[in-house]
């Protein structure tokens, strides 16, 4: 297999195996360890879809050192020309769609359909952050005093940390990069090992959109050599996770010590509720689309299926049906409905997870198995699996298994039902089928989740609305529309006097 080193992430044939460099003060450079490790596909191990660098703590000081001189230029180009930058680079993204959905779906799995999505979304997100340059309005506001201003105006926060997951690996780096850069900060972001190559190629955009060097720094590796002298930096102001809830721990300590900006979206066990009245049709669809899309690895998952009594054992018997049909296997094929688990750690979670519903009593249905022969022998596959006859509190109906395992759990109605989807860890997502708009209503009011659809499954958030949860699956801040702007920017108010003598506000004033 003949290897190539890049100075820029071109486009080689797939005999060839793309060696790619830290992207550093606009240079590509090598770690500092010299060490690297490879991202492979997880439909076929064979397949070495690129070589990065393995970096350390030294790779993570340059950077975030890159960052910081690029700040001093960048905070003052005026936020619609940074927006500028962000809107060509949409459109530089759209003539590089199907690329780079087929480089996304040989290092992440997901289908193609899938990957053309996750691109899309980078682009939404794009034409979006574009717009708020031109938006970032703060509220003027009379003062208490005569002859004196107040408003308020937003001001960027400096360097940015990002850590990104792999299941989106190109969408998730957009939330976060394409706004704290618009708002006027530099960012570092470190993508995750298994998928680099998406965070790469959206990068590539921003550069050849005309991205000054030093405002978006990549280094790639792993979790403690990387992601955390990065949450550790001083001169990190802001970090943002997306991860499970026990790494978003550890990281939220970590910048509470210095004071940082911290946004964490962690994880989900998230509930489609589906009533007597519901069109139990379009709820099975919505349910296989939410539970086995993106091989159930989505924070967002419709891992619960809280079914109403009435038609339970229809709704079970036609689901279990349809999930034995769905087609599996590599998702460059445009006919195959769910690709592998990201890797062997996670097809072995998922496997286990198989067995502690065993043990717990659940009715395991369908699916449960790896699949291992023929085409699957050389990747991490694994069967549509759904238990039946689930009780609320049973390990497959709290913990989040991030694979392709559904759990379906009988209720008594409305009330029930929203009891038990709310009996839970985490608070991310949530959804509900029914006909009854006074039902629908009130459980937009009662679900306990940053996200409620309505006669839609768990999965589908749009980028110009907030994006986040409640309870375990986050500290408050939101991705997403307006929310992020509001997290990476900090507010100044400012007041301006032009009585030409001293006023001491509350204090001078008439009694």
């Amino acid at each position: 297999m003949a290897t190539e080193t890049l100075a820029t992430p071109a486009t080689l044939s797939d005999t060839q195996t793309r060696v790619f460099k830290n992207f550093i003060d606009g240079e590509w450079v090598e770690s500092s360890s010299g060490e690297t490790f490879e991202d492979r596909n997880p439909a076929d191990t064979r397949e070495v879809v690129g070589i990065f660098q393995k970096s350390s703590k030294a790779d993570v000081d340059a950077a975030v050192a890159a960052a910081k001189r690029a700040f001093t230029k960048w905070r003052l180009v005026p936020a619609p020309r940074r927006a500028e930058i962000v809107f060509r680079a949409a459109e530089i993204l759209i003539e590089r769609k199907q690329d780079h959905a087929r480089d996304m779906t040989r290092e992440m799995g997901k289908v193609l359909a899938e990957t053309r999505g996750d691109v899309q979304e980078a682009i939404d997100a794009a034409y979006y952050n574009a717009g708020e340059g031109r938006r970032m309005f703060g509220p003027t506001t009379p003062s208490e005093m005569p002859n004196k201003f107040a408003m308020a105006v937003r001001q960027p926060i400096g360097v940015c940390g990002m850590i990104t997951p792999w299941n989106f690996p190109m969408a998730i780096s957009s939330w976060k990069l394409l706004p704290a850069v618009v708002c006027g900060n530099t960012c570092v972001i470190k993508p995750a090992q298994d998928t680099p190559l998406s965070t790469f190629n959206l990068v590539r955009a921003l550069v050849d959109a005309g991205l000054p060097k030093g405002v978006i720094n990549i280094v790639t590796g792993f979790g403690a050599e990387v992601g955390t002298p990065l949450a550790e930096h001083r001169d990190v102001r802001a970090i943002s996770l997306t991860g499970s809830s026990a790494v978003g721990r550890i990281v939220g300590g970590i910048a509470a010590q210095s004071f940082k900006h911290c946004s964490l979206e962690l994880g989900g066990k998230n509930p489609m509720i589906v009533l007597d009245d519901a069109n139990l049709d379009l709820a099975i669809e919505g349910g296989l689309w939410g539970g086995f899309g993106t091989t159930g690895q989505r924070c967002t998952a419709t891992s619960r299926i809280i079914v109403q009594k009435g038609v339970y054992r229809e709704f079970v018997e036609r689901y279990v049906d349809r999930a034995k049909k769905l087609k599996v296997g590599n998702g460059l094929d445009e006919t195959v409905q769910m690709g592998p688990a990201i890797n062997q750690k996670q097809l072995e979670t998922d496997l286990s997870y198989v067995e502690i519903g065993r043990a717990e009593g659940a009715k395991l249905l369908t699916g449960g198995h790896r699949l291992d022969k023929g085409e699957y022998q050389y990747g991490w596959f694994m069967e549509p699996t759904v238990f039946s006859e689930v009780a609320p509190k049973m390990r497959i109906a709290q913990e989040e298994v991030f694979g392709p395992v559904v759990s379906i759990i009988p209720c008594d109605g409305l009330e029930d039902a929203i009891d038990i989807a709310n009996d839970i860890e985490y608070g991310l997502s949530s959804s509900i089928y029914t006909k009854d708009v006074n039902k629908a209503f009130s459980a937009m009011r009662d679900l306990d989740a940053g996200i409620t659809y309505i006669n839609a499954p768990t999965i589908g958030a749009e980028v110009h609305l907030p994006f986040g949860g409640t309870k375990a699956t986050g500290n408050g801040h939101r991705e997403g529309g307006i929310g992020a702007i509001d997290f990476y920017t900090e507010w100044k108010s400012v007041y301006v006097d032009y009585s030409d003598k001293l006023q001491k506000a509350q204090i001078d004033r008439p009694e």
